[in-house]
């Protein structure tokens, strides 16, 4: 059955993918905040303000993302955890492939442009992201 249900989502996936250019993976270097999840039974949820967002960096396929917490002064604050991801090329589509010592998955990306980008996850969860721009108090 696990078997069974794993092709399903590759079908499901694959299928359902829009063409990304290698070109375009340099869009996905700064800073990201989540703008809404769709749950794989349908169900979305939005998100109007991120008490964090991810700091991707991107270089020669393999990259970093890391969790920021913007400051009102411009600044963030951070710690040293990091998740590396290396870019992977599978049948015409691009997924972010991470490995530590307690775990590794995948992410394929769906969608990619210069302010938005899309994952989905091995649990059908799909992740929308839009740049974020700080917040300036003067």
């Amino acid at each position: 059955m696990k078997h069974i249900a794993t092709l399903l989502f590759t079908f499901l996936v694959f299928g359902c993918a829009t063409s990304i250019s290698k070109e375009a993976l340099d869009n996905l270097n700064g800073y990201w905040e989540i703008a809404e999840v769709e749950f794989s039974n349908g169900q979305k949820k939005t998100y109007a303000i991120n008490p964090s967002v991810d700091y991707i960096e991107l270089k020669e396929m393999k990259g970093f993302k890391k969790k920021m917490h913007p400051k009102f002064d411009g600044t963030y604050d951070t710690s040293n955890d990091a998740e590396h991801f290396t870019v992977i090329e599978k049948d015409g589509t691009f997924l972010f492939s991470y490995k530590n010592d307690l775990s590794e998955w995948e992410e394929q990306i769906i969608a990619l442009e210069e302010n938005s980008f899309s994952i989905i996850n091995e649990e059908n969860i799909t992740y929308t992201y839009k740049r974020y721009e700080p917040i300036k108090i003067e």
